[in-house]
């Protein structure tokens, strides 16, 4: 069986190190899916972007969760697991907005012709 404590010792002692690239990275990338709606790229692009933030919002859960194994519940733990949440949502529902917006706008020209 694989043992985690390692890989969880290796998270809690570089917790700077970490916090420190998965933070902006999250920021970055939500303001990038942002962008990306904004300026209406093509859905292709808003997937990857979608994803790429899925998987950063995912480690840093992952990363707040090994604080939140051995017992330690501090405001900085709740705020980076809310900045994780935040973004992930963020980046779900405006693929989402994109998605039915597309699927609206098929319709309505559909039904003109």
């Amino acid at each position: 069986m694989f043992d985690f404590q390692p890989l969880f010792e290796f998270s809690r002692q570089n917790c700077v190190e970490i916090c420190s690239f998965l933070v902006p990275a999250n920021l970055i990338t939500t303001i990038t899916t942002l962008v990306l709606i904004a300026t209406g790229q093509s859905l292709t692009k808003l997937r990857w972007s979608k994803g790429i933030a899925t998987v950063l919002a995912s480690a840093l859960f992952l990363h707040v969760s090994t604080w939140f194994a051995i017992g330690i519940v501090t405001p900085v733990t709740f705020i980076l697991f809310g900045l994780g949440s935040t973004c992930l949502v963020i980046n779900l529902l405006a693929v989402a907005y994109r998605q039915q917006a597309q699927l609206l706008s098929a319709k309505l020209l559909s039904s003109l012709s």
